[in-house]
C-alpha cells in the first residue's frame, strides 16, 4: 500500500507540474494525518521540505502538543523545523474576521512571507479528495457558479495540493503501514462549522442512500475542474477583444456582438468587486444597437470606479476614504450570506457573539425584489436603531462611538432602498429585525478583507 500511495501521488503532482525537486518545499504541518502523510510522501519522493507548523493557541495544551509533535516526527526524520505563534484575537480585533478567517488569513500571509523572503518556492497542503467534494458542497449550497463548484485546483498561485487525488482512507492506510502517527484536533468532531457538519452527517448519510456517490461526484468535479480551465481561457480571450489600453471597455461593441454580455461583462469586471446588478444596470443604459441612452453614469465598487461615455467603460481608481453610492447583493463581495432556521439562530449568534461585522435579519427583507446598496453617511442620515424607540442621527451615532471626523466618511451603510439598515460594523435597524415570529433568519456578513485586497 506504501509504495502505491506514495507513486499515486507522484503521478499527480508529474502531470500537473506542482513541485520541482530543484527548489525547496514548504510543507504546511498541522500534526494532523493529512499534513503528516503530505510530509512523509514528500520525503520519500526526495523533495527538500521545510516543514511550518502554526501554532494559533486556541485549544489551550492541545495546541502546544501538537507543535510537539510536530518538532519530534521532523527531528525523526532530519526535516527542517519552523513555527510561528498567532495572536488570532489580535487579528479578529483588526479585521472583523471569523476565526476560522483569521487563522488562515495569518497562516497564507506567514506562508507568502517566507516564499518572497527565498525560503521555499511552493507550499504543500494536505488537501484530499474528501475536502474537495466539500468544498464543491460549500459553494453550492451558498449558490455558486462554475468557479466555486470546480472545488480546490490542485494549484493556486504559490500553493501546491499533492494529494487532491486520493481520500482520507487511503492516507490512514498509508499511516498505518508506514507506522506514522498522527494528532487528533478534538474541534474536528464537533459539528458546530459547516463543513464539519458535511464531513461527519450529510456525506456519511449520502453514502449510505446511494453507494460510490463520493466517487461520482469526485468524477462530476474533476470534469468541472476541466470546465473551468477551459472557461477561463475563453473568458480571457474575450478580456483582449473588449479591454482597451488603460482598461476602458467598448461596452457598445460587447453587447452588440456577443450573445451573452451580461455573463461576459460580468466575468469582466467581477475581480474588480463589480457585482451581477451593477452589471445589468451598465447593460440597461444602452440599447440593443449599443447607442448609449445615458451617458455621463457611474458605476462603482470599493475599488474602482467606472464612467460610461459614449459607450465605453472608463475607470477610475477610488482615491479617497469615502464609500460610492452603489448597488449591491447581499450574497456578493463585500458582504456574504446564508440563510438558517429560527432554530438555529440561537447558536448562531452565540458563535458569532464578537464578530461586530455579521448582521440577522428576518427572511422578508427580500420581499418585493428590492435593491441594496451601501455608501458613506450624509448629515440627515437617521437610523432606528434595534432596541430603541424612534430614530438617531448616524452623525451622533458616530459622536457616541468618538469615531474621528476622517474616518466616518469609510464606514459604510447598507440600505434597502432609502431605509438604512445598518451602521455596518456598529449599529443595526430594528426593520427586519429578527422576532419570534420569524421562520427564517438572513445572516449577513461584511468582509473588510475583500475591500482591502480590491483596494
Amino acid at each position: 500500500m506504501g509504495n502505491i500511495f506514495i507513486n499515486k501521488i507522484n503521478r499527480f503532482i508529474t502531470e500537473h507540474h506542482l513541485a520541482d525537486k530543484t527548489c525547496r518545499v514548504i510543507v504546511g504541518l498541522s500534526g494532523g494525518a493529512d499534513s503528516v502523510a503530505l510530509l512523509a510522501v514528500m520525503h520519500c519522493l526526495g523533495y527538500d521540505i521545510l516543514a511550518a507548523h502554526c501554532n494559533f493557541h486556541l485549544r489551550g495544551e492541545e495546541s502546544d502538543r501538537d507543535e510537539q509533535f510536530c518538532r519530534l516526527l521532523c527531528d525523526s526524520l532530519h526535516i527542517p523545523f519552523v513555527k510561528r505563534d498567532f495572536d488570532v484575537a489580535m487579528q479578529r480585533e483588526a479585521t472583523g474576521e471569523s476565526v476560522e478567517m483569521a487563522c488562515r488569513t495569518l497562516r497564507y500571509e506567514w506562508w507568502e512571507s517566507m516564499i518572497r523572503d527565498g525560503r521555499g518556492a511552493v507550499v504543500a497542503v494536505g488537501h484530499h479528495r474528501e475536502d474537495d467534494i466539500e468544498t464543491f458542497f460549500l459553494n453550492l449550497l451558498r449558490g455558486s457558479g462554475i468557479a466555486g463548484l470546480k472545488g480546490m485546483m490542485p494549484k493556486s498561485g504559490n500553493i501546491i495540493r499533492p494529494m487532491l487525488d486520493v481520500t482520507r482512507a487511503e492516507i490512514e492506510e498509508y499511516l498505518a503501514v508506514s507506522g506514522l502517527d498522527y494528532v487528533t484536533d478534538h474541534t474536528n468532531l464537533e459539528n458546530d462549522f459547516s463543513r464539519n457538519r458535511l464531513r461527519n452527517i450529510i456525506m456519511p448519510e449520502l453514502q449510505r442512500l446511494f453507494p460510490g456517490a463520493a466517487d461520482g461526484i469526485a468524477t462530476s468535479v474533476a470534469c468541472l475542474k476541466d470546465n473551468y480551465g477551459l472557461y477561463t481561457d475563453a473568458v480571457e480571450t474575450l478580456r483582449r477583444k473588449y479591454v482597451e489600453e488603460g482598461g476602458v471597455i467598448d461596452l457598445s461593441r460587447l453587447i452588440t456582438t456577443e450573445p451573452h454580455p451580461a455573463i461576459v461583462l460580468y466575468e469582466l469586471l467581477s475581480p474588480l468587486g463589480i457585482n451581477m446588478t451593477q452589471v445589468k444596470n451598465m447593460l440597461g443604459a444602452l440599447d440593443e444597437n449599443g447607442r448609449c441612452l445615458a451617458s455621463g453614469l457611474k458605476f462603482s465598487s470599493p475599488s474602482i470606479s467606472f464612467l460610461l461615455d459614449r459607450g465605453h467603460l472608463i475607470p477610475m481608481a477610488v482615491t479617497d476614504a469615502s464609500v460610492d453610492d452603489c448597488n449591491v447583493e447581499l450574497d456578493s463581495p463585500p458582504f456574504s450570506m446564508r440563510r438558517i432556521t429560527r432554530d438555529e439562530f440561537t447558536s448562531v449568534l452565540s458563535q458569532n457573539k464578537d464578530n461586530r461585522y455579521c448582521v440577522y435579519f428576518d427572511a422578508t427583507i427580500h420581499d418585493g425584489s428590492p435593491e441594496f446598496h451601501i455608501r458613506s453617511w450624509r448629515k440627515s442620515d437617521r437610523i432606528s436603531p434595534f432596541g430603541m424607540k424612534g430614530s438617531r442621527l448616524v452623525s451622533d451615532i458616530f459622536s457616541d462611538a468618538k469615531i474621528p471626523v476622517d474616518k466616518k466618511e469609510s464606514i459604510p451603510l447598507l440600505l434597502r432602498g432609502d431605509l438604512i439598515l445598518w451602521i455596518v460594523g456598529m449599529r443595526a435597524s430594528r426593520h427586519f429585525a429578527v422576532t419570534d415570529k420569524t421562520r427564517e433568519v438572513i445572516v449577513v456578513e461584511y468582509h473588510p478583507e475583500t475591500s482591502k485586497k480590491q483596494s
